[in-house]
């Protein structure tokens, strides 16, 4: 039985078969995840109709789970139909699940085409396709070790 929040099986079992420096990406409903993930890494699809579940209710389950060492996210167009001014309201949200896990870590920004190489990587072993409509909600996460 599991003590902690994740209870999904198939994330649970790749989870636990990752290590050190391994990848988790925490994908919002508009990414592309059939064609912008590792070569190795498996899709979960929980995406049950819009907006459930979000990235953060899958990343408060994930960093319950796993020790994380660094968060990337997609950085911020500046101009165009998808620009924002500022961080967009789900990185508020990300920063205060990060805070309630305990963890000292700080959202690591990289540009649009930048993150979708490093989830390309080899080290990317899930994709969590979620049903979130917020923009720039993709979440990568990096494994740690355990202490």
């Amino acid at each position: 039985m599991l003590r902690h929040k994740l209870i999904h099986p198939q994330i649970s079992s790749i989870l636990a078969a990752s290590g050190h420096h391994s990848t988790i990406l925490i994908a919002d409903g508009n990414y592309p995840a059939a064609s912008k993930r590792g070569p190795r890494a498996e899709l979960v699809s929980l995406n049950l109709m819009p907006g459930v579940p979000t990235c953060n209710q899958v990343l408060e389950a994930v960093l319950s789970a796993i020790p994380v060492e660094a968060i990337q996210t997609m950085k911020t167009e500046t101009e165009g139909p998808y620009a924002l001014d500022g961080d967009p309201p789900v990185w508020d949200d990300y920063r205060a699940t990060i805070k309630a896990e305990g963890l000292d870590l700080e959202l690591e920004p990289i540009e649009k085409w930048d993150f979708y190489k490093a989830v390309s990587t080899e080290d990317h072993v899930l994709t969590i396709q979620t049903a979130d409509q917020q923009r720039y909600a993709n979440i990568l996460l990096s494994v740690g070790v355990r202490m």
